[in-house]
């Protein structure tokens, strides 16, 4: 009776009860494996840089450029001053990556150069208020989405994900550290080999 029934669904009884080993679905019947957390992770991260991708669209930026205007309306709401050399250091680029990088967002209407409040030599980097409120209608309704989401976790449940995202964190600075180690011990090995021998 279960073989005609499983056969009438055009699927084999043995087939009906097997359950996907991955992927992002897990049956409602049980809870999520260690599988489904990593793809779920995997689907956020392609989420957000989805996201991030429109963004730039939206605005016409680069990556950069959106990285650098945040930068600046965080340090804005911190009462913080912006050098260009600050730009330098925060984005790990030149000098004149950052001037250009300044001339663009300054030609787009974004930011504008200001003369240092305490040195009339030095010239500061501020955002201008339209960009702040575009950032916030690009970004301020999914911001609302996830503040409302974690609002909503009790006392354990965001022990439990602290726990979990703080782990993720320092296994990839630790891979980062392996590789970095790795690369230095693969440049030794070939320097070694280049000596001559005694």
């Amino acid at each position: 009776m279960t073989d005609e029934s499983s056969a009438s669904h055009g699927r084999p009884a043995e087939e009906s009860s097997r359950e996907p080993s991955s992927g992002y679905w897990y049956p409602q019947h049980r809870g999520a494996t260690s599988v489904d957390v990593l793809n779920l992770l995997r689907r956020y991260r392609t989420a957000e840089a989805d996201m991030r991708a429109r963004t730039r669209s939206s605005m016409n930026m680069n990556e950069t450029d959106l990285i650098a205007l945040r930068y600046l309306l965080k340090a804005q709401r911190e009462d913080r001053i912006v050098l260009q050399r600050d730009l330098v250091r925060t984005l790990g680029v030149t000098s004149a990556s950052v001037t250009a990088l300044v001339d663009r967002l300054s030609k787009s209407g974004h930011v504008r150069r200001e003369s240092h409040p305490n040195d009339r030599r030095a010239v500061i980097v501020v955002p201008t208020i339209d960009s702040d409120n575009e950032v916030r209608e690009t970004l301020g309704a999914m911001h609302q989405r996830m503040i409302a989401l974690v609002d909503g976790l009790d006392e354990n449940e965001l022990a439990a994900v602290a726990k979990f995202l703080g782990g993720m964190v320092s296994a990839v600075h630790a891979s980062q550290s392996l590789d970095d180690e790795l690369r230095e011990a693969v440049r030794e090995h070939n320097s070694g080999r280049g000596d001559p021998r005694p």
